[in-house]
């Protein structure tokens, strides 16, 4: 899970920033949407390349490091420790236009933002992030509010997660769900089951209770070597697994979670009764980039932002580059795979700028970092291609480890705040 969710702005302006009221915003050489993982990285890589005249539209005052969240719901660390101010992060010298992007006009080579101004751009990045679609599951939202279940992926009900997690005693059903369809940071789903049946299985609750993962997609995990480690987590856990599940209506009065069976006569769903629930919404890009001349109108990357799967550029608008959880590439949404994306992305931008043709290639670099339990990670590495891309010498991360698990807790949150946002790493 790496990009931000921005809660809405309540002040207008902060150093480096724009009122959002403004009528008419001007032009600027680079306009960056979204001041997310992938949006601070990129603008702050072009601004160390020596890039003027960048703006970076962000509605949000707080910046947020989300791959701690299950961390949060399984009570090892505190919210507020993935939480810090946006302002800190915007490069120096960047404009901050502190707004919403509404409406993207390739042709005009504006964005329209909320507060009914507008800006002009010479080149564009695309960067919004994920959006969260708690209202495609009628029900959900209602059950949030009840004291059986909760969410990871909200800042505000990831500490909900431990509360509920830590006060289950058994003696009924534990349901956590996994959608159809792509979210970022697929692993966190099935991660907060493991780390809850590690402390049900050291305080005895596990034993006397049924742990389901009820998931839409049709494996554990898409990658084979990785799968099978997996697999024997599931195992030792005693979780059942469900998938081909894509929970689709919730009744919180009943405590009931209603499931589509994939791949079956339209109609065909399961009911199952849940005790306590973690939920993850289906997920989509946000609702202008839907909209936008940018996205694609049909087929399997229906909504999505366009860009080449190794140049990340816009197919028909050259000027216009798109990375991150809101684009079309055919890779996880993770920070790791940001991490990679960037880079390329930026070099390719330089040479459009420069009137030459953009030759560096994102292979597709992912990784998912799988905490197994409250001492153990496997850290999944992988390319386009769906093979294991290890990148640490030396030390087998192809199994659980205690080290990978340190480096997850300790070591990427450093390199996140100190490195990546500042365009080091």
């Amino acid at each position: 899970m790496a990009t931000t969710t921005p809660a809405p702005s309540t002040k207008t302006s902060l150093p480096r920033s724009e009122a959002a009221a403004t009528p008419e915003l001007g032009r600027a050489r680079v306009v960056v949407i979204g001041g997310g993982t992938a949006g601070i990285s990129v603008a702050a890589r072009l601004a160390r390349a020596g890039v003027e005249n960048i703006a970076i539209i962000e509605p949000s005052e707080k910046h947020y490091y989300q791959p701690l969240w299950t961390l949060v719901g399984a009570g090892i660390v505190s919210a507020d420790v993935s939480e810090r101010d946006e302002a800190a992060y915007i490069p120096e010298g960047v404009r901050w236009i502190k707004d919403f992007a509404e409406e993207i006009d390739p042709v005009a080579q504006t964005v329209h933002v909320r507060g009914g101004g507008r800006i002009g751009y010479d080149f564009l990045v695309v960067a919004p992030g994920i959006q969260l679609d708690w209202d495609a599951v009628p029900g959900l939202r209602e059950a949030l509010k009840t004291e059986s279940v909760s969410s990871n992926y909200d800042f505000r009900l990831a500490p909900k997660t431990w509360r509920l997690i830590e006060s289950f005693r058994g003696g009924g059903t534990a349901l956590f769900t996994h959608p159809t369809g792509p979210i970022k940071c697929a692993g966190a789903p099935q991660k907060i089951a493991y780390l809850a049946c590690d402390h049900w299985r050291k305080t005895g609750v596990l034993e006397r209770s049924s742990v389901i993962l009820g998931s839409g997609q049709k494996a554990i995990f898409g990658v084979a070597e990785y799968r099978a480690v997996l697999e024997q987590v599931v195992a030792r856990y005693g979780i059942q697994t469900k998938f081909d599940r894509n929970l689709v209506e919730v009744h919180p009065d009943r405590k009931e979670a209603v499931f589509a069976v994939v791949g079956a006569p339209a109609g065909t769903r399961e009911t199952i009764r849940y005790d306590m629930m973690h939920a993850v919404p289906p997920q989509s890009a946000p609702d202008f980039i839907k909209r936008s001349p940018i996205a694609h109108k049909d087929g399997p990357n229906k909504g999505w932002a366009k860009a080449d799967k190794h140049t990340m550029q816009n197919p028909e608008y050259p000027n216009i580059f798109a990375l991150g959880d809101a684009s079309e590439l055919p890779t996880s949404r993770t920070g790791a795979a940001i991490r990679k994306e960037a880079p390329v992305l930026v070099e390719n931008l330089l040479a459009v700028m420069n009137d030459k043709e953009p030759t560096a290639k994102y292979d597709g670099y992912a990784s998912c970092p799988l905490v197994t339990s409250y001492d153990s990670m496997l850290l999944a590495e992988f390319d386009y291609t769906g093979k294991p891309t290890p990148s640490i010498p030396v030390i087998d991360t192809m199994k659980e480890r205690y080290d990978m698990y340190l480096l997850k807790r300790y070591g990427l949150p450093w390199m996140y705040w100190n490195l990546m946002l500042r365009g080091l790493s």
